[in-house]
């Protein structure tokens, strides 16, 4: 399983979420477990290869044969999302941790924060922002500059600086 996770960490760091896919294929039917830590290793190269629909396929896959899926397995996923401009499919993906008892973290907050932002859906970006402070997560620069781009690109300046 290390080597699995290594061999899968490195064609995450190339870009090659394709051979992460197929790595993590060929040992699933051998006798190398897997786990959280492959399943995180793959959504995050399939992030950073901007291929969200894979990511969001590969986690509920991930989720339907029992791997756990852990605070940075939603973040990867709703990263992937993010970063294809698809703020619905992130969000959907958000309001599934509860169910899953994951806690959303800083990271999974500011990745949410800017799919709303990106496509200019500022007031779903606040509603975000004020779910984070009232679960008493700590905002950050990221997240506080998503918020305010947010608002900037949805004409909602006023709301910026509240």
């Amino acid at each position: 399983t290390i080597a699995l996770n290594a061999a899968i960490s490195a064609c995450e760091k190339g870009g090659q979420w394709e051979r992460a896919l197929q790595l993590f294929s060929a040992v699933g039917k051998g006798k190398v477990e897997v786990d959280t830590i492959s399943v995180n290793a793959v959504i995050s190269a399939c992030e950073k290869g901007s291929n969200w629909k894979t990511a969001v396929q590969f986690f509920c896959e991930a989720a339907q044969v029992e791997v756990e899926l852990a605070t940075i397995t939603f973040n990867a996923t709703i990263s992937a999302c993010e970063k294809s401009g698809k703020w619905e499919r992130a969000l959907y993906l958000f309001s599934l941790m509860a169910g899953n008892k994951v806690q959303p973290n800083t990271v999974t907050f500011g990745a949410a924060i800017s799919a709303c932002q990106k496509d200019g859906e500022w007031k779903k970006a606040v509603q975000l922002f004020g779910l984070m402070t009232q679960r008493k997560v700590e905002p950050n620069a990221v997240t506080f500059s998503a918020a305010i781009s947010a608002c900037e690109r949805g004409s909602g300046w006023e709301r910026a600086l509240q």
